[in-house]
């Protein structure tokens, strides 16, 4: 028969359940550590696993540094704002997130890029509207049949007030037509323009101040760069296989869409050709207004539809000399009565 220490026994269990204890602690500890307390990450951008959600920005010292996903990225905002970069690619994707910073620093993300409705969650407001049960060669719903919508956390409570940047314009258009064409596409989703009898009830506003020499906050890597307060439409250089790019800044608003208080749109002028009107003889250049129109709907809060919404406006690919997104359809007109 041995002999134990009952005193000796029980320090030695506890001593192993402390043990136990801070080694869990401590593994989940280096969790949190690693994405919020240290922040171990060098120079250049950051992912979003770098800087996790539920970290801190001021922790971390990450104001001004780039964070990437989905072949985009933007710049960390300062405490209390929100930032999204939507990208018009020719793979038909959604590529984009929503980065939002609370006052006290900590990080959430979208990566959804808006939440999706169909008719049948959508209020019949717009029932007065013609429906046109029709099916195109893809075999997607008719613009006027499909009711598929997505919003962002995003809406313009006052006036969107917008300037012509400095750049080069898409399809070599002077400054002075690109301001035009630009205001058509964007009176486009303000007037909910369409062909399916839908009357315009959305309250959404937009007016053009002037030209500016500040280009958009656009980089030529599809990232969101710091703000400079103005709301810039221009045309530049982008990755190559985005076709457009539009960056907002929100101030969230708890309880409703966050406020929009800046939106910037660029055109890939660098990879890809435009025209501002298509001809039947029109090859591999997109349309300035089908292709502005889609971008106005993501400063106004719309997202994209995906596969099977082909004849919508905010579907993910602006089709080559193809015209029909300069129309809404009925998911769009939905979608933005559900905003305003």
């Amino acid at each position: 028969m041995s002999w134990r220490n009952p005193g000796l026994v029980g320090r030695t269990i506890t001593a192993l359940a402390l043990l136990a204890s801070l080694s869990a602690v401590g593994s989940s500890a280096n969790v949190a550590v690693a994405g919020a307390d240290v922040c171990e990450f060098g120079e250049g951008d950051l992912t979003i696993s770098d800087l996790p959600a539920g970290s801190s920005v001021i922790k971390c010292d990450a104001v001004g540094r780039v964070v990437t996903y989905d072949d985009t990225g933007l710049t960390v905002p300062e405490p209390g704002t929100a930032v999204s970069i939507d990208a018009l690619a020719t793979d038909g994707g959604t590529h984009g997130f929503t980065m939002e910073v609370a006052s006290d620093g900590k990080v959430s993300y979208d990566l959804t890029q808006g939440s999706d409705s169909t008719d049948a969650d959508a209020s019949d407001a717009a029932a007065e509207g013609a429906e046109v049960a029709d099916t195109d060669a893809l075999g997607s719903t008719g613009a006027c049949s499909d009711g598929a919508y997505a919003t962002a956390d995003r809406k313009e409570y006052g006036t969107y007030n917008w300037y012509i940047g400095d750049d080069g314009m898409p399809g070599g258009l002077s400054r002075t037509d690109a301001k035009w064409v630009f205001y058509d596409a964007i009176d486009n989703i303000t007037d909910s323009y369409n062909n399916c009898g839908y009357s315009d009830t959305v309250g959404a506003r937009a007016n053009f101040l002037s030209e500016t020499s500040y280009e958009a906050d656009i980089n030529d890597k599809s990232q969101c760069t710091s703000w400079d307060g103005l709301s810039t439409w221009d045309a530049g250089d982008l990755k190559g296989d985005h076709v457009a790019v539009t960056c907002s800044r929100t101030w969230p608003m708890p309880g409703v869409k966050n406020d929009l208080r800046e939106a910037d749109v660029r055109f890939n002028t660098h990879d890809h050709d435009f025209t501002n009107k298509p001809t039947s003889s029109c090859t591999n250049r997109y349309d300035i207004r089908a292709v502005g129109t889609h971008e106005a709907g993501h400063v106004f809060g719309l997202g994209h539809v995906g596969s099977g919404h082909e004849n919508l406006t905010m579907f993910t690919n602006s089709f080559l000399c193809n015209t029909k997104a300069r129309t809404l359809g009925k998911g769009d007109v939905l979608g933005l009565r559900s905003i305003y």
